[in-house]
C-alpha cells in the first residue's frame, strides 16, 4: 500500500511537473524565421520540409508539428513557432545560417493618372507604347481583393502570357471558381502565422481566403492595375473615370494582411509564391519598424526578388512630417511617399463671428439645413475626463451637453471616423475635427458617418480660442460642403503624413526614393465595407477614397509595369532609375513643392528625388543600373559581416576586394547622400563614382551642371560624357568638399543640391544631399 501510494504521488507530481512545463512553454512560444543552408540536406530526406522537421526533432519533440510555412525561391528555410531555448538549441546546428524573431506589420492607409499626364487619347507615350501593360502580372501584398469589381473585369484582354507565369487561384466557399479571370490571374491568401500568434481565425469578422474583408487591397490593386470604368465616383464625390496606372497589366494577388496585422512568416511565404509564380512586380503597402536588412523579412525577400528581377515597390509609412521616419529602406527596394493631386473636397467651418476655417471632408448626407447656425461645444469641455473627451474616445462625451450641437473633436488615438461615431451616438448633430501640433495643416477628407470636416491646427486654434471667449454669447458654427474642386494649386504637395527621412539604417542612401499622388485617391471598394471603415457603417459603395502611402505606393508599381513592358530589358534597378532621375521637384506654380504640415518649401528628405512624371521616365535618356554584386558590395562597406550578408544575399562575399574599390556611397544609386562628423576638422571631402547607361539617342553628349549644397564646393570629372552607341556604360566622380558650421553637440545640418546631365533633349538629374554632424 506504502509502495503504491508512493507511486501516486510520484506519478502526480511528474504530471503536475510535465504540465507546468508545457504551460509554461506554450505561453513562451513565438514564431521565428528559420534560414537554413539550402544544399546541405542529407539524401535521407525525400524533401527540405522532412529534413526541417527533422532537425526540430532533435530540439524538441513536438517542435516539428510547429512548422508554419516552408521557403524554396526568395528564402530557404522555414518558420516555425518556438520558445527561446528551443531557438537557441536550434542555432547551434551547423546547417542554420539565421534565425530571426517575426516582426508584425500594418497596412499604410480617380482623377491621378490624368495628373501625372497618363492620357488614353495619347497616340504615343508610355500607354501606346507599353499597350497598357498587357503582358506584365503585378502581385498585391495586401489584405485581398473583392474581385466583382469592374476595375477587375477583363473585358478585351487576351489571355494570360503562356510563358513563365504559373499562378493560380485558390478557391474557397466564399472565393469560388470564377472569382479570377484574364485580369485577376492569381489569388492566394497565407495566414498561418497570424493564426499561430493569435488563434484560430473568427470566419465571422473576415474571410479565410483571398477575398478582401478590410477593402485596403482592394482599393491598392485597382490603382496599381483597375480597369477603366465610367462613372466613378465616391458618395457624390470626384465623379469622372476611375483607371490604374497600368489598365491591361494583370494582377495576382496575395493576402496577408489581417485583422491583427501582417505577420512576417506570411509575408515571407507570399514573396516565395509570388517569385515563383513570375509576377514581375511586388507592390507592398505594407511596413513596420526599421531593423538591420539582415534581421528584415521584408528587405530579405525583396533582395531575392530584385535577384530574380522583380521590381518591389514599398511605401515609406504614414509618420509623418517628422524626420527619422521612412520604413522599407532596403537600397533594393523602391520606397515611395505621398503628395496631393490637383483636386480637393472643402468643407469650411463658418463660425458664428464671421469667420471661415478651411476644411475639407467627404460626406454624402443628409445635410444640416442649409444656412442653420448650430450651437458649438469643444469636446474638452463635455466630458468627465477632459483627456478622453477632447479626442471623443468610446463613451467619454456626456449626451446631455452634446445633444443637438456640433462638437470640436481632437485628432489622435482611435481613428478619425470612430471620432464621428462616437459624436453621433452622443447625439451630436455634426464634428469639426482639429489637427494637432504633430499634424500640422495637413488635411485628410474622409466619409464621415455625419456631417463632419477636418481643419488644420491653426484653425482648431482658433476655434477654441472663439468658444473659450462665447461666455455672453454661445459659440455657434455650421459646415458648408462645396463638393469636388479640380485645378487646386498648389500641387502636388508633400503630404503631412508621409514619412520623411533621413535613412535611419543607412543615411547614406536617400530614402524616401520619391513621392507618388496618396492624399484623397478615388479607387475600387468592397461590399461588406462602408466607406468610413467602420462597423456601423452600412452604405454601400463601389468606390472610396482614401489617403495614405499605401495609396501612392501602387501608383508606382503600376508604372513600373508600365515601364518594364516598354523596356522589357531594363532591370529592376534601371526602372527605379528613370523614375528617379525625371522626378521633378516643383509644383503647378513653378514653385518647389510646399510640405502640406508647414506651408514651407518641402526638401529632398521629404520627397527624395522628386515627384514621379510617368512620360519622362520612358525616356530618360540615361539610367544608373545596380546589380546584386554591386549590393553585395554595399553591404560588405556597411560593415555587415560575411554570415549577415549570406542571410540576406544567399551568397557568400568577399569583402576585401568591395573595401578596397570604395566606401558605402559608391554604390550606383541614382541620389547621392553623405554625412560628415565633426571631429575638430575644418575641412571635409568625400566622392562619389557613379556609371551611367545610355538608353537614349546611339551619338549623345551630355554636359554635367551642378547646383551644389551651400556651404559645400562639388566638382563633376569629367564634365562632358560623350556617348557613341545605346547601351554604353561611361563613369564620372564626384567630389563633395564641406567647411565646418557651428552646431550644438549632438544637432546636425543638412543641406542639399544636385547635379543635371543633359544632352539638351534629357535632362537626368540626381539629388545630393550633405549631412554636417556635431557629435554629442
Amino acid at each position: 500500500m506504502a509502495v503504491t501510494i508512493f507511486s501516486f504521488f510520484i506519478l502526480l507530481f511528474f504530471s503536475l511537473t510535465v504540465t507546468s512545463r508545457t504551460t509554461e512553454s506554450e505561453t513562451q512560444l513565438q514564431t521565428y524565421i528559420i534560414r537554413v543552408q539550402h544544399d546541405s540536406k542529407p539524401s535521407i530526406f525525400l524533401t527540405h520540409k522532412h529534413w526541417y522537421q527533422s532537425c526540430l526533432s532533435s530540439v524538441s519533440v513536438s517542435a516539428s508539428a510547429r512548422i508554419l510555412h516552408t521557403y524554396d525561391v526568395v528564402f530557404h528555410g522555414f518558420s516555425a513557432r518556438l520558445t527561446p531555448t528551443e531557438s537557441n538549441t536550434l542555432q547551434k546546428q551547423p546547417h542554420i545560417i539565421s534565425i530571426i524573431p517575426e516582426l508584425v506589420r500594418e497596412v499604410h492607409t480617380t482623377r491621378s493618372p490624368l495628373f501625372l499626364g497618363l492620357k488614353t487619347s495619347d497616340n504615343a507615350g508610355l500607354l501606346k507604347e507599353s499597350d497598357f501593360g498587357s503582358e506584365l502580372v503585378i502581385a498585391v501584398l495586401d489584405t485581398g481583393i473583392w474581385p466583382e469589381r469592374e476595375s477587375f473585369n477583363d473585358r478585351d484582354l487576351g489571355p494570360v502570357r503562356k510563358q513563365g507565369w504559373n499562378g493560380q487561384c485558390v478557391i474557397t466557399e466564399d472565393f469560388p471558381a470564377g472569382s479570377c479571370n484574364r485580369k485577376l490571374v492569381g489569388a492566394k491568401f497565407f495566414s498561418n502565422g497570424y493564426e499561430a500568434t493569435n488563434g484560430k481565425m473568427n470566419e465571422t469578422l473576415e474571410f479565410k481566403s483571398p477575398r478582401d474583408s478590410d477593402g485596403h487591397g482592394t482599393h491598392t490593386a485597382s490603382i496599381a492595375a483597375g480597369r477603366y470604368v465610367f462613372p466613378a465616383s465616391t458618395l457624390g464625390y470626384a465623379r469622372g473615370i476611375a483607371a490604374g496606372m497600368a489598365p491591361k497589366a494583370r494582377i495576382a494577388v496575395y493576402k496577408v494582411c489581417w485583422i491583427a496585422g501582417c505577420y512576417d512568416s506570411d509575408i515571407l511565404a507570399a514573396f516565395d509564391n509570388a517569385v515563383s509564380d513570375g509576377v514581375d512586380v511586388i507592390s507592398l503597402s505594407v511596413g513596420g519598424v526599421v531593423v538591420p536588412y539582415y534581421l528584415d523579412s521584408i528587405a530579405i525577400a525583396a533582395f531575392s526578388a530584385f535577384d530574380h528581377g522583380v521590381f518591389v515597390s514599398a511605401s515609406a509609412g504614414n509618420g509623418g512630417p517628422g524626420g527619422l521616419t521612412v520604413t522599407n529602406v532596403a537600397p533594393w527596394v523602391t520606397t515611395v511617399g505621398a503628395g496631393t493631386i490637383d483636386r480637393d473636397f472643402p468643407a469650411h467651418v463658418k463660425l458664428g463671428n464671421g469667420k471661415t476655417i478651411p476644411g475639407v471632408s467627404v460626406y454624402g448626407g443628409p445635410g444640416l439645413t442649409p444656412e442653420k447656425m448650430y450651437p458649438l461645444v469643444y469636446a474638452g469641455n463635455v466630458g468627465s475626463d477632459g483627456y478622453s473627451s477632447s479626442l471623443c474616445l468610446e463613451g467619454s462625451l456626456d449626451p446631455t451637453i452634446v445633444k443637438g450641437k456640433m462638437v470640436l473633436c481632437d485628432r489622435g488615438i482611435n481613428s478619425r471616423a470612430d471620432k464621428g461615431e462616437v459624436v453621433k451616438k452622443a447625439g451630436g448633430i455634426g464634428m469639426i475635427l482639429a489637427n494637432g501640433v504633430f499634424d500640422g495643416e495637413g488635411l485628410v477628407a474622409d466619409c464621415h458617418v455625419l456631417p463632419a470636416t477636418a481643419v488644420g491646427a491653426n484653425g482648431g486654434d482658433e476655434i477654441r480660442r472663439y468658444i473659450s471667449k462665447s461666455n455672453d454669447s454661445p459659440a455657434t458654427a455650421r459646415i458648408v460642403f462645396k463638393g469636388t474642386r479640380i485645378g487646386v494649386r498648389p500641387a502636388p504637395v508633400v503630404a503631412s503624413f508621409s514619412a520623411r527621412g533621413p535613412n535611419p539604417e543607412t543615411p547614406e542612401i536617400l530614402k524616401p526614393d520619391l513621392i507618388a499622388p496618396g492624399l484623397n485617391i478615388l479607387a475600387a471598394w468592397p461590399d461588406t465595407v462602408g466607406p468610413s471603415g467602420i462597423a456601423s457603417d452600412k452604405r454601400k459603395t463601389e468606390f472610396n477614397i482614401l489617403s495614405g502611402t499605401s495609396m501612392a505606393c501602387p501608383h508606382v508599381s503600376g508604372l513600373a509595369a508600365l515601364l518594364k513592358a516598354a523596356h522589357s530589358e531594363w532591370s529592376p534597378a534601371a526602372i527605379r532609375s528613370a523614375l528617379m532621375t525625371t522626378a521633378y521637384t516643383v509644383d503647378n506654380r513653378g514653385q518647389t513643392m510646399l510640405d502640406e504640415s508647414t506651408g514651407n518649401a518641402s526638401t529632398v528628405l521629404d520627397f527624395g528625388a522628386g515627384h514621379v512624371h510617368p512620360q519622362k521616365a520612358m525616356d530618360p535618356g540615361l539610367i544608373y543600373d545596380i546589380s546584386t554584386y554591386d549590393f553585395i558590395d554595399f553591404l560588405c562597406n556597411s560593415n555587415y559581416t560575411t554570415n549577415s550578408i549570406r542571410m540576406i544575399t544567399r551568397k557568400t562575399a568577399d569583402c576585401s576586394g568591395a573595401k578596397r574599390a570604395g566606401h558605402i556611397g559608391n554604390l550606383n544609386y541614382p541620389s547621392l547622400s553623405t554625412v560628415f562628423q565633426q571631429y575638430g576638422n575644418n575641412k571635409m571631402s568625400t566622392h562619389f563614382i557613379r556609371t551611367v547607361t545610355n538608353v537614349g539617342d546611339p551619338k549623345s553628349v551630355y554636359k554635367v551642371t551642378i547646383r551644389p549644397p551651400s556651404g559645400t564646393t562639388v566638382t563633376v570629372e569629367p564634365d562632358k560624357l560623350v556617348f557613341r552607341r545605346v547601351g554604353q556604360k561611361l563613369n564620372f566622380l564626384v567630389r563633395v568638399q564641406a567647411r565646418e558650421v557651428k552646431l550644438s553637440p549632438g544637432s546636425t545640418s543638412v543641406k542639399s543640391g544636385a547635379i543635371v546631365w543633359s544632352d539638351g533633349k534629357h535632362n537626368v538629374t540626381s539629388p545630393i544631399l550633405v549631412t554636417m554632424q556635431q557629435p554629442l
